[in-house]
């Protein structure tokens, strides 16, 4: 890690920056509005042609394929170059925006779903490997800030959004709103993404069975946090078992989807990626049901709720803004151990909120969450981008949101194990929920802890002589 030479938030829109900064926020605002869509619409979607029983499919089809997406994205991102990757899995997006969007079945909808993901999971995962691409590695933090920010306004716009456009017009509407900002992003990337020659294009083989692999083993995790608790452990251990085994067949392949060192605490970005699957999986398990919790406890309407959750994107977009201009390089270590802490700290906060019914202490806790994301993930990135080599620098950025959504999934999973282990399904009264919410911010706060020892080990590893990549010495 570097000290950066200081830079203003203004050089990112400056004429150099400015249309590459539009394509990120595009890209990043086609996923954050589809988190909030499925959930808004869906349920009237349902009313209309039936199949309530597949709704939840709905958001799981999306995450498998865009883990899967993003997985094989480094390999299509060479095979192709940058630029029609990124148009190509754009036009998937909008391919799967169409389907849903025209279904006259549940099942429809779920085909354009997986269309969605298998897209999105290209796009996110392709522009985060032209972040070292297109920017200078003093101006990464402010991109990430500026990202979180995207997020936050997601987090408050999108539900209304698509409400609105569901409740005025139609819930098809809500899915059609995503052809325009495809098309700008498209036309953005036509304009700017510089297009590979033939000669620079490498020939890579299809790495098949991986990609099928991780699919059956994210499936199997999202199956784990609808099964009974002893079938769920089962699904857990097999989902672990295949995600070992492509980890493991990625080492040997000749086209890799990873970085050699992916996953192994040997490395600074074996270790940072662990790092980062923690502490998504610490904060799934509150994502998924602090806003049940607190309709079931208290009484809140949908709105108030989501409110409240959202709190969480706004304290991140905050800090991460906050902290993007700095420039030394222990300041930098400190952040990076400090989010896991303050995210461990924030989800026993909520708990102990919501154990004495004060929704202060919950708010309170949520901004510490969120500030604790906030506070490492740009500069935890921003490391992982500045060690890894020339040669591993696309599959190290493009796994970094793959393994966040990944994270995401078994935090969700795991949550939903305990919850379930703990009588959730069955609870009626505020002390039955209150006993039953408990384990979900307990394992939270115990995947925090982990994220920190990984932090701290991470952070331990960094020395002058292991910046390798052209990036980190500009």
């Amino acid at each position: 890690m570097t000290d950066s030479s200081q830079s203003s938030w203004a050089e990112i829109f400056t004429p150099r920056f400015a249309t590459v900064t539009l394509i990120l926020c595009l890209g990043v605002a086609l996923l954050a509005f589809n988190a909030f869509l499925a959930s808004i619409s869906l349920p009237t979607a349902v009313q209309e042609m039936g199949g309530v029983a597949l709704i939840s499919w709905a958001l799981t089809l999306f995450l498998v394929f865009a883990i899967v997406g993003g997985s094989g994205a480094a390999l299509l991102k060479q095979r192709l170059g940058a630029r029609t990757a990124l148009l190509a899995s754009a036009g998937v997006f909008l391919a799967g925006t169409v389907v849903a969007a025209t279904a006259t079945s549940m099942e429809q909808v779920l085909v354009g779903r997986a269309l969605q993901g298998l897209g999105e999971g290209v796009v996110s995962a392709i522009c985060f490997a032209l972040i070292p691409e297109l920017f200078p590695s003093r101006l990464v933090p402010k991109v990430f800030g500026l990202q979180a920010m995207i997020w936050a306004i997601a987090a408050f716009g999108g539900p209304a959004v698509a409400g609105l456009l569901t409740e005025l017009v139609s819930w098809r509407a809500a899915f059609l709103v995503n052809v325009p900002l495809v098309l700008l992003f498209a036309a953005m990337v036509t304009v700017k993404v510089p297009a590979h020659s033939p000669e620079d294009r490498k020939v890579v083989s299809f790495p098949g069975i991986r990609l099928l692999t991780i699919g059956a083993a994210i499936m199997l995790v999202a199956l784990a946090g609808l099964a009974q608790p002893l079938a769920a452990t089962g699904l857990l251990i097999a989902a672990a078992a295949l995600l070992v085994l492509v980890v493991w067949l990625d080492a040997r392949a000749t086209d890799r989807l990873m970085p050699p060192d992916a996953f192994r605490p040997i490395s600074v970005v074996g270790t940072g990626l662990w790092m980062v699957l923690l502490i998504n999986v610490a904060g799934a398990g509150s994502a998924v049901y602090l806003v049940l919790v607190v309709q079931e406890m208290w009484g809140y309407g949908p709105t108030a709720a989501g409110a409240l959750a959202a709190t969480l994107a706004v304290a991140w977009s905050a800090s991460a803004i906050l902290v993007a201009n700095v420039r030394s390089k222990e300041t930098r270590k400190t952040l990076i151990r400090l989010g896991p802490a303050m995210i461990g700290a924030g989800l026993l906060l909520v708990l102990a909120g919501l154990e004495l019914d004060q929704v202060a202490i919950v708010v309170a806790g949520q901004l510490i969450i969120g500030s604790g994301f906030g506070t490492c993930n740009g500069y935890l990135n921003l490391t992982m981008m500045e060690a890894a080599s020339d040669a591993e620098r696309d599959r190290t950025s493009a796994l970094m949101p793959t393994t966040q959504s990944a994270g995401n999934a078994i935090g969700a999973a795991l949550a939903g194990v305990a919850a379930n282990s703990a009588g959730m399904a069955d609870a009626v009264s505020a002390v039955e929920i209150k006993l039953a919410v408990m384990p979900i911010y307990v394992l939270g706060a115990a995947m925090a802890a982990l994220a920190f020892a990984a932090a701290w080990r991470m952070v331990s590893m960094i020395r002058p002589q292991d910046v390798n990549s052209s990036f980190a010495a500009g």
